[in-house]
C-alpha cells in the first residue's frame, strides 16, 4: 500500500523514516529546505543514542505525487485546511485521510473539505523531535491507533503497514475515548512544558511543576465527565506525569513552537478544553488561562530576550 504523509514535521518525519523501510511512502511538506535535505542526504533519524539515514521520495508540489489510498495527517493545526487541500489533490476517489494530529477539530475540518466517508481518526504516542532540516529524533516509542471508520479494511491495512516497519499498530472502534485521552494528557504536558521552557521530564521531578499538572488534567476530566466521554485511565494525573517521565528527554511540540516563534496548537489542545466547559456549564479557569499565556507568549515573541 502507498502512503503519503501530508506534514514532515517532528512526527510526520518519524513516521516517514520507518515507512520508509517499505519503499512506498512519500512526504508533502511547505518547508523546502527540510524537503531538499531529505532528497539530498535523505532523512536521518536519531534514537537510543544512535542514527540511521533513510531514503524516500518528498516533495513540496502535491502534483507531482501519484494518487494514493491513504494520507496521514500530520501538520499543526493551523496547516489542517492546507492539508485537505493536499489530501484532495492526492488521495484515489475512495481513498482515506487519517488525522494522526494533537488536539480537538481537526478531523471535523477535514471533513468538511473531504467528506465524512474519506477521514479517518487516529490516535499516536510517538514522540518526536525536529531537530534541523533532514533530521528528527525518536524521541518516545509509542502505538498508533486507527479509527474502524470510514473503512475497517482499509485500517487495518494500514496497521498492518506500520507494524511491518516496526511501528505497532492497531485498530479501534471507540477512538474518541482515545483521542480524550490523549487530548488529556496533552492538556497536562504541552502548555506548561511550553510556558515553563522545560523537557517533558521536568513535570514528573520537580513537585511545583506537578502541582500544575494536576490542575490543568483535572479540570480536563471533569469536562470529559460532563461529555459523557468514558475515560479509559484509571488515574488521569498519574498517567499523565507517567508520560511526561516517559518522554522525559522529549521538548514538546508546543515548546518547539514556542521556542521557534512559530503559531502553536493551544486552541486544539488547552483551549478545546475550554470551549467544552463554556459549552456544558463546567468552569476551566486554570486551562483559561495557560490559553491566555500561550497567547501573550505568541504575541511578544519578536520582543523576546534571549
Amino acid at each position: 500500500m502507498k502512503l503519503a504523509i501530508i506534514g514532515a514535521g517532528a512526527l510526520g518525519s518519524v513516521i516517514g523514516f520507518h515507512l520508509a523501510a517499505s519503499n512506498n511512502v512519500i512526504l508533502i511538506d511547505l518547508w523546502q529546505e527540510h524537503i531538499n535535505a531529505i532528497n539530498t542526504h535523505g532523512l536521518c533519524c536519531v534514537a537510543d543514542d544512535s542514527e540511521q539515514i533513510r531514503f524516500l521520495p518528498a516533495t513540496t508540489d502535491p502534483a507531482l505525487v501519484e494518487p494514493v489510498p491513504v494520507a496521514l495527517i500530520t501538520v499543526k493545526a493551523a496547516q489542517t485546511s492546507w492539508a485537505a487541500t493536499v489530501a484532495a489533490q492526492i488521495l484515489q476517489p475512495d481513498g482515506v485521510a487519517y488525522t494522526l494530529q494533537n488536539g480537538l477539530g481537526n478531523a471535523e475540518l477535514l471533513a468538511h473539505q473531504l467528506g465524512t466517508q474519506r477521514v479517518g481518526q487516529g490516535v499516536t504516542t510517538l514522540g518526536a523531535t525536529l531537530v534541523a532540516p533532514g533530521r528528527v529524533r525518536l524521541a518516545g516509542r509509542g502505538t498508533t491507533t486507527f479509527s474502524a471508520t470510514p473503512s475497517l479494511s482499509i485500517a487495518y491495512a494500514v496497521a498492518d503497514v506500520f507494524r511491518a516497519c516496526a511501528l505497532p499498530a492497531s485498530v479501534s472502534t471507540d477512538l474518541i475515548g482515545l483521542v480524550w485521552n490523549k487530548l488529556i494528557v496533552n492538556v497536562g504536558i504541552n502548555a506548561l512544558t511550553a510556558i515553563l521552557r522545560v523537557p517533558n521530564g521536568a513535570l514528573a521531578t520537580i513537585p511545583e511543576a506537578s502541582k500544575l499538572v494536576r490542575c490543568a488534567v483535572e479540570e480536563a476530566v471533569t469536562v470529559a465527565q460532563a461529555a459523557g466521554i468514558t475515560i479509559g485511565l484509571a488515574d488521569p494525573v498519574a498517567e499523565t506525569l507517567a508520560v511526561a517521565q516517559a518522554t522525559a528527554a522529549n521538548r514538546s511540540s508546543m515548546l518547539q513552537d514556542i521556542l521557534r516563534g512559530t503559531p502553536t496548537e493551544i486552541e486544539t489542545i488547552n483551549g478545546a478544553i475550554v470551549r467544552e466547559g463554556q459549552r456544558l456549564g463546567v468552569p476551566t479557569p486554570f486551562n483559561a488561562f495557560l490559553c491566555d499565556l500561550i497567547t501573550a507568549l505568541e504575541a511578544t515573541a519578536p520582543l523576546r530576550v534571549s
